[in-house]
């Protein structure tokens, strides 16, 4: 099959200041942070402390980074952080996070600490973009020195917990734009040719290569579950070209690609993967999917510690 090459750049050529600048130009603002994000977390303060981590500014665009902290935080409690917005065009990852604060975000109360960072890249979300504005990944940026401000200011946030979280859960979508849009956007901006993959139909999970917890992603599947499809993997036994742990679980070497479910060093830490696109599910069925993961991976989590 033959794939028409992206149109910013020159084929073989990795990217420079100009063609960043082109690819930025091409994008347009068609949600608002303010009245998705910051709208929604207002009513939020009245049950839990609200409070601004870092700001984005980006061509004179001001973003207040959003941290959702549960009342009475105690340092002998258990830490439970759960991220979402990581990558802007996940919009269940967003309004997941959102949606179990609103419904759960008290369940843990005295039990646990609870942070919620429900949109970590809201420049990309307002464009529905995987990359921040500088065409970085932030999801391959988690680190000291991170040359992406978004992952830098969410590394600085939850430094003082590092080690000491019992369970990280970073909120994601796979979408048909992966293969469409990002992909071939990721190998122009590279100077590589673009090779086609295969998105699966259906909720996925993600565990660390490194420090893999089958029993708890399973847990996390199994409740996912009851409420949404699980992917199949393709003919080659995968998904996302990774082979399977167990039904609808792959592994990334999440911690050596500086992924956010590695911040924090969690005990228990997994990255879920809702598909939008299938036809056999719904924007709501998706946020829905992603509240249920965050259940199950909290009382998993409340469980064993």
């Amino acid at each position: 099959m033959n794939t028409p090459f992206y149109p910013v750049g020159t084929p073989g050529v990795p990217w420079g200041e100009a063609e960043v600048a082109a690819w930025r130009a091409r994008l347009v603002r068609q949600r608002r942070y303010a009245d998705d994000v910051l709208a929604a977390l207002a009513p939020l303060r009245e049950r839990f402390d609200v409070q601004t981590y870092g700001e984005l500014d980006y061509d004179g665009e001001r973003f207040p980074l959003q941290v959702v902290r549960s009342r009475g935080w105690r340092d002998d409690l258990p830490h439970l952080v759960v991220t979402g917005g990581v990558h802007g065009y996940e919009t269940s990852g967003v309004h997941g996070a959102l949606q179990y604060l609103r419904q759960h975000g008290e369940e843990t109360a005295g039990r646990a600490n609870l942070l919620v960072v429900p949109c970590v890249s809201p420049w990309a979300y307002e464009r529905i973009q995987r990359w921040n504005h500088g065409a970085l990944d932030p999801n391959r940026n988690f680190r000291e020195g991170s040359p992406a401000a978004e992952s830098a200011a969410l590394v600085a946030l939850l430094a003082p917990l590092k080690g000491r979280v019992l369970m990280h859960i970073d909120l994601h979508e796979t979408t048909d734009t992966d293969e469409s849009e990002f992909r071939p956007a990721l190998a122009a901006r590279d100077g590589k040719p673009f090779e086609p993959g295969e998105i699966q139909d259906g909720f996925y999970l993600v565990d660390d290569a490194d420090h893999p917890q089958p029993a708890f992603q399973r847990a996390v599947i199994d409740a996912v579950a009851r409420v949404t499809h699980i992917a199949e993997p393709d003919a080659n036994g995968q998904i996302n070209e990774s082979p399977l742990q167990s039904p609808g679980v792959i592994e990334f070497p999440v911690t050596r690609w500086a992924l956010c479910a590695a911040i924090t060093g969690a005990r228990f830490a997994t990255t879920t993967e809702v598909y939008p696109d299938s036809p056999r599910t719904t924007p709501a069925e998706c946020n829905l999917a992603q509240v249920v993961a965050v259940k199950a991976a909290i009382d998993y989590a409340m469980a064993a510690a």
